[in-house]
């Protein structure tokens, strides 16, 4: 019979994606593994030349690593998620980590809501730990839940700061690798939410980022430009994609980086009409009651 402090299996492991981030991804698994939760930790490589697995390993022997062999982005999160055997999955960036005590936090607010799929974490940005002005925006959402349950509802987080129900991220086929990263949370949060999972954002959870100064890589405005245009076209009704499109191109406003989004996005228009489907109108009216609320 089990003692009455017999250790418990963890309920929250955490999934991390790297490419060529060696120094400071070592830096992140040395606060993960000090964390009291002691999470299992899966780290998916997306074809590091810099000797990352290696080092990992021999460092962190504890910590599971996947050569992936190639660069899948936010699709190497996948691997790592069906790796973990844990009910919930936390996810990191090798620049960010969880506060001690947020991952039992979270796993107390999934085990409370069984509809909840993802829970959108307060992220606390470099030393002086100043809001992710994300987060900011979801503590205001204008979505309404009709319940007591902790939270605001929300149609968007922040990857780094983002726990999952481990079924609910499988059930949709988890992160669109074509995607890459930047803008690959917005068709996930969607994708979810249609399916009936609810995505709350929960303050009281906190997660740790800090981004190396000047850290965006080239090109990255054109990629998540084009991850929005793709987010409308793949999943809106055509007016609301098509005004959804002509808003992001007013507001990118007449730069290179917008005329590189835009180019990328046509040039998945092929995949986009083969695998389009539409929201339920309930999530079409939440998608359009955030982006009212979106500064113009």
């Amino acid at each position: 019979m089990d003692g009455p402090h017999e250790a418990q299996p963890p309920r929250v492991g955490v999934a991390i994606a790297t490419r060529e981030r060696r120094a400071e991804l070592e830096a992140v698994l040395e606060r993960l593994i000090a964390l009291p939760e002691r999470p299992p930790v899966v780290v998916a490589d997306n074809g590091s030349r810099d000797g990352t697995p290696a080092a990992v390993r021999a460092r962190f022997p504890a910590v599971e690593v996947i050569e992936l062999g190639d660069n899948r982005g936010a699709g190497g999160r996948n691997e790592a998620v069906r790796v973990l055997d844990t009910p919930y999955v936390a996810f990191s960036d090798d620049d960010s980590w969880w506060a001690p005590g947020a991952l039992d936090r979270a796993a107390r607010h999934f085990d409370a809501n069984p509809r909840l799929g993802l829970l959108a974490a307060r992220i606390l940005v470099g030393p002086d730990e100043r809001l992710d002005p994300v987060c900011a925006v979801m503590a205001d959402s204008p979505l309404r839940a009709g319940d007591d349950r902790p939270g605001r509802p929300v149609l968007g987080f922040v990857a780094c700061g983002a726990v999952v129900r481990r079924d609910a991220f499988l059930s949709i086929g988890g992160f669109d690798a074509r995607y890459g990263i930047g803008g690959e949370e917005r068709p996930f949060a969607v994708d979810l939410a249609a399916a009936g999972w609810e995505l709350r954002y929960l303050p009281d959870v906190v997660a740790h980022h800090h981004p190396a100064a000047g850290a965006a890589r080239p090109g990255r405005r054109a990629v998540q430009l084009r991850n929005d245009v793709w987010s409308a076209w793949l999943q809106r009704p055509a007016g609301a994609a098509l005004r959804r499109t002509a808003g992001l191109l007013r507001r990118s406003g007449p730069r290179r980086h917008t005329a590189a989004g835009l180019v990328q996005a046509l040039r998945g228009a092929r995949w986009i009409a083969r695998e389009r489907r539409v929201v339920p109108p309930d999530v079409e009216r939440a998608l359009e009651a955030v982006e009212r609320a979106e500064p113009s």
